[in-house]
């Protein structure tokens, strides 16, 4: 690539940078918008959405730049919850690195690179000089400068496994601090236990009763069975639905304009009393859910939550095997009660293995089927291929300016655009693996998401582009050095453009929130549903955490080789620093914690990242005539790995569990009798739906409950969907956990 053609992405792209944030600065002031750029902030009543005309509007500003910069870590923990601190610690992480990365390659590689002769330079013709004068391969075989990027390569890997290990340290740190500052939770009392074995003579309740009660008797305090309940699930739904619209109906609409038509999209049937209309559907709703709880007795499924007195109890059967056979009584952590996946809890053995399974082949199909964007992408990169292809193109690929488009800006976009199908399709794969748990689907969505990143952005990119011939000298292990070193600098200029492309506008993007804009216009202006699909987000944690780390496996790899690549990374990184902090406290709303579960995934990554530089090393200092170089290079990887086994020994038990050593709390250690009241007391709310909040205040022994609601104080009237102004958590009775 030339580089007229890189200032021609980058110029198409900065524009569509400062065009977003300058439709975004004067959206999120009109009142209409509040929904789309402050959801949570509307959902908690903080948000300002005064009709009055003010010029201001009208005016494009970065007041929200400094407010999204003001905040404290603390203030962040507060509100977007230890997830949220990890998120951003993951960038500020990824900004230390490549901040070092920048000034020893910016400042040391490329003035070497750049003064190398093994490329033909034509200084008469800069716009037209080829981007590789500032790469490795412009530095002469053999060259004693190529010493510089021996030494860079330690310098840079020790830089950072020094942070990998700082921010390992602190973040098991804050995971410890989060769970020791917390009130003690129902899931940590509990664990859940499938695959319970059918009995002719008792009960699935019965059965799990007589088991914990027989194993664990001085350990088990109560159980809870899952029940096949899809019909009262489907009407927890949809009172939850009504129960926001009338949320945002009392706080956005006058009372003029709560009139409306009910029909079809919004547009057909008479013209009603919106507020009235969905008090009297709510009131339906929950005698229809009062009906269906009393007729759950019978529809058990194998799946129970069972409780202990004491953590110690729930850890000890969480980690050991219950039953001779080892696919009955299988236990594991119970989720948080507003974290729950209800679908696969009834799910066999069997069938989960069997879902995996598909998982796999539906994975490895995809990844093979996305061969064919990715060729199509390189293919635009080499004009010659596009004239012999299409040879009536030839006119139109000879001008200039469309020439820099084709070659510059539009095979980054194209990627891109394939690429924004590919999260959505791994969460419902994810879906399909038996998990419990929102944050494990999410979890695991991420992992796929990022490997199939790394192979088809990184991978399939530089070998389609150079040895798309060649892929049999993969079978010779000891060649895959040299087809990297190859391969990989030959790609380097396609993905300055990616980063900027996929980086820099898709980041902007972010913020400018079409497809919600859209979204919200269509509603209010055309469908006319007031309050219709109103709900905060969440974090996307499976498309955006494998976009950072895929960028900063582009930086890593390409550090000593292209250092050109190191300033667009930090744009990036700085873009995203600001913006994802400005979501994190505005528009995203957390609906799980798992206290930080993502870092292990950005370690591991980094550390595949610093191997695979490593090999490239390896492989250039040997195509470089430096065989001494490449030999001392070796090592490298080996301690990079020792390195890593070493984390994973010293900090990652804590991702999987906590310690049953505790520190005092206000100069007082709490007793096991203590813990055990604390668990019962916690383990008596199950939540299983996010309508209103309300608690247990007396169980009988008929299973019953009177239940009270914390907003309105109102009892038993105002069971399952009461007429509180804001949208929380269903607790239900002990035996009315519902699948």
């Amino acid at each position: 690539m030339i580089l007229s053609a890189l200032l021609t992405s980058v110029g198409i792209n900065l524009g569509l940078c400062f065009l977003f944030f300058t439709l975004y600065s004067i959206l999120r002031k009109q009142p209409g918008n509040a929904d789309v750029y402050a959801p949570r902030l509307v959902a908690e009543g903080k948000s300002d959405q005064r009709n009055d005309f003010n010029l201001e509007r009208l005016l494009p500003s970065t007041s929200w730049v400094k407010r999204s910069w003001n905040p404290s870590e603390q203030e962040l923990l507060v509100r977007a919850g230890l997830d949220g601190v990890v998120f951003m610690r993951i960038i500020i992480f990824s900004l230390k690195v490549f901040a070092f990365a920048g000034v020893l390659g910016l400042c040391v590689l490329l003035p070497i690179n750049y003064m190398g002769s093994q490329i033909v330079i034509d200084f008469s013709d800069i716009t037209n000089m080829s981007l590789e004068s500032f790469m490795i391969s412009n530095v002469n075989d053999g060259s004693k400068r190529l010493w510089v990027h021996f030494s860079a390569v330690y310098v840079f890997t020790a830089f950072v496994c020094y942070l990998l290990y700082v921010e390992y340290s602190y973040i098991s740190a804050k995971r410890l601090a989060f769970f020791y500052s917390s009130k003690p939770k129902p899931d940590q009392f509990t664990v859940l236990v499938r695959g319970t074995p059918k009995s002719s003579t008792d009960s699935f309740s019965g059965s799990v009763e007589k088991f914990f009660t027989e194993y664990y008797p001085t350990l088990y305090l109560s159980h809870y069975m899952v029940y096949h309940t899809t019909k009262i699930q489907k009407l927890i739904s949809d009172a939850e639905k009504v129960h926001r619209k009338l949320a945002l109906l009392k706080s956005t609409q006058p009372t003029s304009k709560r009139f409306g038509r009910v029909g079809f999209l919004g547009i057909f049937g008479p013209k009603v009393d919106l507020l009235e209309y969905y008090e009297k559907k709510l009131e339906e709703l929950e005698d229809n859910v009062r009906m269906q709880q009393s007729l759950l007795s019978g529809k058990e499924t194998s799946a129970a939550f069972v409780s202990f007195k004491s953590r110690l109890g729930a850890a000890i059967a969480l980690h050991i095997q219950q039953g001779e056979n080892p696919t009955e009584w299988l236990t594991e952590q119970a989720p948080e009660p507003q974290d729950i996946y209800w679908p696969f809890f009834s799910a066999s053995f069997i069938s989960i293995w069997i879902g995996n399974v598909v998982v796999v082949v539906a994975c490895i199909a995809l990844t093979l089927l996305f061969f064919v964007p990715v060729i199509l992408v390189q293919s635009l990169t080499h004009l010659d291929q596009l004239e012999t292809w299409f040879p009536f193109l030839k006119g139109v690929l000879q001008i200039t300016f469309v020439s820099q488009v084709i070659t510059g800006y539009l095979p980054s976009l194209i990627l891109k655009l394939f690429l924004y199908f590919v999260p959505p399709v791994m969460t419902m794969l994810s879906c399909l693996q038996g998990y419990v748990a929102h944050s494990q689907i999410e979890k695991s969505a991420s992992n796929k998401m990022l490997w199939f990143t790394i192979w088809n952005v990184f991978f399939v990119t530089s070998l389609s582009g150079s040895v798309l011939y060649q892929v049999h000298m993969f079978w010779e292990p000891k060649e895959i050095p040299n087809i990297l070193a190859v391969a990989v600098p030959a790609q380097a200029t396609f993905f300055i453009t990616y980063v900027v492309t996929s980086g820099w506008t898709s980041t902007a993007s972010e913020l400018f929130r079409l497809m919600p804009l859209i979204s919200s216009f269509t509603r209010r202006n055309i469908l006319t549903k007031t309050g219709e699909q109103f709900e905060v987000p969440s974090v996307p944690y499976s498309s955006e955490l494998p976009n950072i780390l895929l960028f900063g496996l582009l930086g890593i790899t390409y550090f000593f080789l292209s250092p050109l690549i190191l300033p667009f990374l930090l744009v990036y990184y700085c873009l995203a620093y600001i913006i994802y902090r400005h979501q994190l406290l505005d528009v995203y709303s957390p609906k799980f914690e798992t206290a930080g579960m993502f870092w292990p995934i950005v370690h591991n990554s980094t550390v595949f990242s610093l191997v695979l530089m490593h090999l490239i090393a390896v492989g250039i200092f040997g195509l470089k005539k430096i065989p001494l170089a490449a030999s001392l290079t070796i090592p490298l990887p080996i301690i990079t790995l020792l390195f890593n086994g070493y984390c994973r020994k010293r900090f990652l038990p804590v991702f999987k569990g906590y310690p049953a050593e505790r520190p005092f709390i206000s100069g007082q250690k709490l007793t096991s009798v203590e813990w055990a009241l604390d668990g019962y007391r916690f383990s008596q709310s199950v939540r299983v739906s996010r309508v209103v909040d309300l608690q247990v205040s007396r169980i009988e022994q008929n299973d019953k409950a009177i239940l009270t609601c914390i907003s309105c104080s109102e009892s038993d009237p105002c069971i399952g969907f009461g007429r509180c102004s804001s949208s929380k958590d269903v607790i239900l009775p002990p035996g009315f956990v519902v699948s």
